[in-house]
C-alpha cells in the first residue's frame, strides 16, 4: 500500500511538471504568440532515480529570450542592399559590385531615377581640366571655402572638404567610366567664386542617371521597383549590427536579410509638406516645390527609428530662381542661373536692384521674402547667349509659353511687368556703369571679366522661391557610415546624398548636390562591400 501511494505521488509530480513545461513550450513555439511575448522563463523538470523505491525531482531554470523585432523568417538574403536609384544610390551599387559584393537595388516608385532624373544636370568640379583650358584658376580649397561660406559655417568641415577634394575625380568618373557627355561651357553659379560647374548635354540629371542605369544593366545589378523601405532591422531595436530590412513590395511585406551592409540613398523630403512643416512651419502647402511628389520623408524616418542621429533637418533650401508662372522646377531656372552673371534682379515697386544676384540661394531667397512680392530678372541678348546648349531647349519652351519674354525696349519691359519706369531706367544706367568699372559697388556681385553693359533687346521673367533641397538628414562620417545619437557608428548602415546632413550646412551651393551624391555614393558602395559578412 505504501509503495502504491509513493508511486501515485511521484506520478502526479512528473505529470504536472510535464504539463507545465508543455504549456510554456507550446506558447513559445507558437508563431502567433511570438510578437507579444517578453523574454520568457521556462521551467524544465527531470526525474532521477536514487533507489528502487525513491525518486528525487531536480528543477533547472533557463531564460529563453524572444526577440519580437526580428522576423519569424527572412524571405531573401543579399550581401549589400542599396535603397534608392538616384545619383548616390546607383553610384553606390556600381562601386559595391565592382568591389566584389552581390548587390540588390530597391526603388519605391515604378521607375528608377528619383529626383535626380529631373535635376538640372549641373555638377561642380574644382580644378578641372576644362577650367585649366579656359584659364580659370580654381582649387578644391577654394570650393571648400565657398561651401562653408554659403553654409554659414554649419557644415561638418570634414564632409564638405571630402566633397570638394573629390569633386573633379567624381566628374571624371562620370565621363570616363560612365560615358556622360557635358556641354563645353562652364557655368558660374551663385555663391561660387569662379565658373566650375559642368552641365550635361541633355540638360538634366538624366544625362548621368541614364548612364548609371546602363552600367548597372551591363554589370548585372538587379533593380527592383515598387519596393519601399519600411523598417531597418538591427540586432536589438536600436543597437547592434544592422541585420536586414523590412520592405513593402507591391502590397506585400517582405524581410530581406543583408549580410554586409545597407546603403540609404533615399533623397530628401522637399515635397513632404506635413513633415517639412514639422521642421519649418513656414513651408506650408502654399509654397510649391521643384521636386517630384515622391520626395518624402519615408526613407528618412525608418533610419531615425533605428537610432540614426538627425542632423540639421530644419535647414530646408528654397530655389530663388524659380518662377511662379510654371509648375515644378521648370525651365525658367536655366534662363536665370545662366544669365544672372550678366544681368540683374529688380523690385518692380521701385525698379531698383535689391541683392547680389550671385549670392547664395539663401541670401537671394531671404532678400525676395524681405521684398515681399514677385520680382523680375532681366538680361539681354549677350547674356542670353551664355545659356548652355543642354539647357537652351527648356528656355525656348518657356519663351513660347510666355514664362520668359523678350522686349525690344526697356519701356516695353517695364510696362508689361508694371515696373517703376524711372527707377528701372536709373538702375540700368547705374548697373552698366558698374559693369564698365568691373566692380559692383552696390551689392558686391562679382562682375565677370567678359561682362558687357546691357542693351536692347532684353529678356525677363518673374521670380519667386520654391522649396528645393533638404540640407538635413542622417549623420555620417567620411566613410559614409551612419552615426547614432550617442556618436557611434551603426554597424552595417551607410548613407549618401540628400538623405544625409552636415555636408552643406545652412545652404547648399548650386551644382554641389551631384558632387555630394557621387562622392559619398561611391565611398558608401566601396565600404559596404568591404564589410565582413554576418
Amino acid at each position: 500500500m505504501a509503495e502504491d501511494e509513493i508511486s501515485r505521488r511521484d506520478f502526479v509530480k512528473v505529470t504536472v511538471g510535464a504539463l507545465v513545461g508543455g504549456i510554456v513550450g507550446a506558447a513559445i513555439g507558437s508563431a502567433g504568440m511570438r510578437a507579444a511575448l517578453p523574454p520568457t522563463i521556462v521551467t524544465k523538470t527531470k526525474t532521477e532515480t536514487e533507489t528502487e523505491t525513491k525518486t528525487k525531482t531536480k528543477t533547472e531554470t533557463k531564460t529563453v529570450e524572444v526577440k519580437p523585432w526580428l522576423p519569424e523568417k527572412w524571405d531573401e538574403e543579399h550581401e549589400v542592399v542599396v535603397i534608392g536609384t538616384g545619383f548616390a544610390g546607383l553610384a553606390a551599387a556600381i562601386e559595391a559590385h565592382n568591389a566584389g559584393a552581390e548587390v540588390l537595388v530597391i526603388e519605391k516608385t515604378p521607375a528608377p531615377g528619383g529626383n535626380s532624373a529631373i535635376n538640372g544636370g549641373c555638377i561642380a568640379a574644382a580644378g578641372s581640366d576644362r577650367q585649366k583650358e579656359l584659364g580659370i584658376k580654381d582649387s578644391p580649397e577654394l570650393m571648400y571655402k565657398d561651401m562653408l561660406k554659403a553654409g554659414l559655417g554649419l557644415n561638418y568641415p570634414e564632409l564638405a572638404r571630402t566633397v570638394a577634394e573629390k569633386s573633379w575625380e567624381a566628374t571624371k568618373w562620370t565621363m570616363e567610366y560612365l560615358g556622360v557627355e557635358y556641354c563645353p561651357k562652364l557655368v558660374h553659379l551663385g555663391g561660387h567664386s569662379v565658373a566650375r560647374s559642368f552641365v550635361t548635354k541633355v540638360g538634366t540629371g538624366w544625362g548621368i542617371v541614364s548612364k548609371e542605369l546602363d552600367k548597372c544593366k551591363e554589370l548585372g545589378i538587379p533593380i527592383r521597383t515598387e519596393c519601399k523601405l519600411t523598417r531597418i532591422i538591427r540586432e536589438k531595436p536600436k543597437s547592434g549590427r544592422v541585420l536586414g530590412i523590412e520592405v513593402e513590395e507591391k502590397g506585400k511585406t517582405k524581410y530581406l536579410r543583408v549580410k554586409k551592409a545597407v546603403v540609404l540613398a533615399t533623397g530628401g523630403f522637399a515635397a513632404d509638406v506635413k513633415y517639412r512643416m514639422t521642421q519649418d512651419p513656414r513651408l506650408t502647402e502654399k509654397i510649391p516645390t521643384t521636386n517630384k511628389p515622391t520626395a518624402t520623408a519615408d526613407g528618412l524616418l525608418p533610419a531615425l527609428a533605428a537610432g540614426a542621429n538627425p542632423v540639421q533637418l530644419s535647414w530646408i533650401q528654397l530655389g530663388p530662381w524659380a518662377s511662379p508662372d510654371e509648375p515644378g522646377l521648370g525651365g525658367c531656372v536655366y534662363f536665370v542661373v545662366s544669365t544672372r552673371p550678366y544681368g540683374f534682379h529688380v523690385d518692380p515697386a521701385t525698379g531698383r536692384r535689391f541683392v547680389n544676384e550671385l549670392g547664395s540661394r539663401k541670401e537671394i531667397a531671404d532678400a525676395l521674402f524681405a521684398v515681399g512680392h514677385v520680382c523680375i530678372h532681366i538680361s539681354d541678348e549677350y547674356g542670353f547667349s551664355k545659356i548652355p546648349s543642354g539647357w537652351m531647349k527648356f528656355v525656348e519652351e518657356r519663351l513660347k509659353d510666355g514664362s520668359i519674354r523678350k522686349f525690344d525696349t526697356i519701356e516695353e519691359l517695364a510696362s508689361f511687368y508694371k515696373i517703376n519706369l524711372d527707377g528701372l531706367k536709373a538702375e540700368l544706367e547705374r548697373y552698366n556703369s558698374l559693369v564698365k568699372k568691373g566692380i559692383d559697388e552696390d551689392f558686391g556681385k562679382p562682375i565677370p571679366k567678359d561682362a558687357k553693359p546691357l542693351k536692347p533687346p532684353f529678356y525677363a521673367d518673374r521670380l519667386w522661391p520654391k522649396v528645393h533641397h533638404c540640407m538635413g538628414g542622417v549623420q555620417i562620417n567620411t566613410k559614409a557610415q551612419v552615426i547614432d545619437t550617442q556618436g557611434n557608428v551603426i554597424p552595417g548602415l551607410y548613407a549618401a546624398g540628400e538623405a544625409t546632413g552636415g555636408v552643406h550646412g545652412a545652404c547648399r551651393l548650386g551644382s554641389c548636390a551631384i558632387a555630394d551624391c557621387l562622392v559619398f555614393g561611391r565611398i558608401a558602395g566601396k565600404n559596404a562591400a568591404a564589410e565582413t559578412p554576418c
